[in-house]
């Protein structure tokens, strides 16, 4: 076997240091990675209707999220790749990376924050309640709802089964591990009351008769919802404001089209 060259040697590896340097540029870049790659990696839940849904029938994932990533994802001259999370893992998927950012109705809180990167707030929210349409008279304020007798329900890991533990710490609570069956169940005298957010309760309201949101236009709470992304994606972020900010009117119409109908 010849030996190879010193002049080849050194060749060699200067392209590996090359590579390595260009790699770890990438790495530290996910900006980069992503133009480079042509692909936007989107985390979903897909049961927060009418913000993310998976429409089971098609495969395919629907609602107001969808076509605001969507619309990012063009403006960016990226294809998507949606990767599911779930509530109770959002968080953790988040840091360990497995999406570039997760758009499906998230609450901008100050504990995500604290954790990761979170956009500026594109729809306001705020808690609310879903009942039956015979109850709605029942449940005038929180303290209404603050007795052993009320059954609520929430899915796990997500804002509103915290703001049940916290705020109605008297009441019977059933934890559902699908959010987007809750609505039906409770207009089937599963459970009384399903803390939610405005976006939802009034979604819900319009599909189902047998359903009411008394205290729609007074929520508990005053929230946004953010676009979620692991810290390192700043460039991303920065990116999303500019979009969120020069875009407000295709966001309002998505807002009318999902929400206010």
């Amino acid at each position: 076997m010849k030996r190879i060259s010193k002049n080849l040697m050194i060749g060699i590896l200067l392209l590996l240091m090359l590579g390595a340097f260009f790699g770890y540029r990438e790495y530290s870049d996910p900006f980069r990675r992503i133009k480079r790659t042509g692909v936007l990696k989107v985390g979903m839940t897909g049961d927060y209707i009418p913000m993310s849904f998976l429409n089971e029938d098609t495969g395919t994932y629907e609602g107001f999220d969808v076509e605001l990533a969507e619309a990012i994802a063009d403006e960016l001259g990226v294809e998507i790749e949606y990767v599911p999370t779930t509530w109770p893992t959002l968080m953790e998927d988040t840091l360990n990376k497995k999406f570039d950012m997760a758009i499906c109705g998230i609450t901008i809180t100050d504990d995500r924050k604290e954790k990761a990167l979170m956009s500026e707030g594109y729809l306001v929210n705020g808690k609310t309640i879903l009942v039956r349409t015979e109850d709605a008279d029942k449940y005038k304020t929180l303290e209404d709802i603050k007795k052993k007798e009320v059954t609520v329900m929430e899915n796990p890991g997500g804002t509103n089964e915290r703001f049940v533990k916290e705020n109605l710490p008297e009441v019977t609570l059933i934890i559902h591990e699908k959010n987007a069956e809750i609505p039906h169940l409770i207009a089937e005298g599963e459970a009384d009351v399903m803390i939610t957010e405005v976006a939802e309760a009034g979604y819900y309201v319009q599909m189902d008769s047998r359903l009411a949101a008394p205290l729609i236009t007074e929520p508990f709470t005053h929230g946004e919802l953010g676009i979620l992304m692991p810290k390192g994606n700043e460039k991303l972020l920065q990116f999303v404001n500019e979009f969120i900010e020069r875009e407000s009117g295709f966001i309002d119409m998505l807002a009318e089209k999902y929400i206010y109908h």
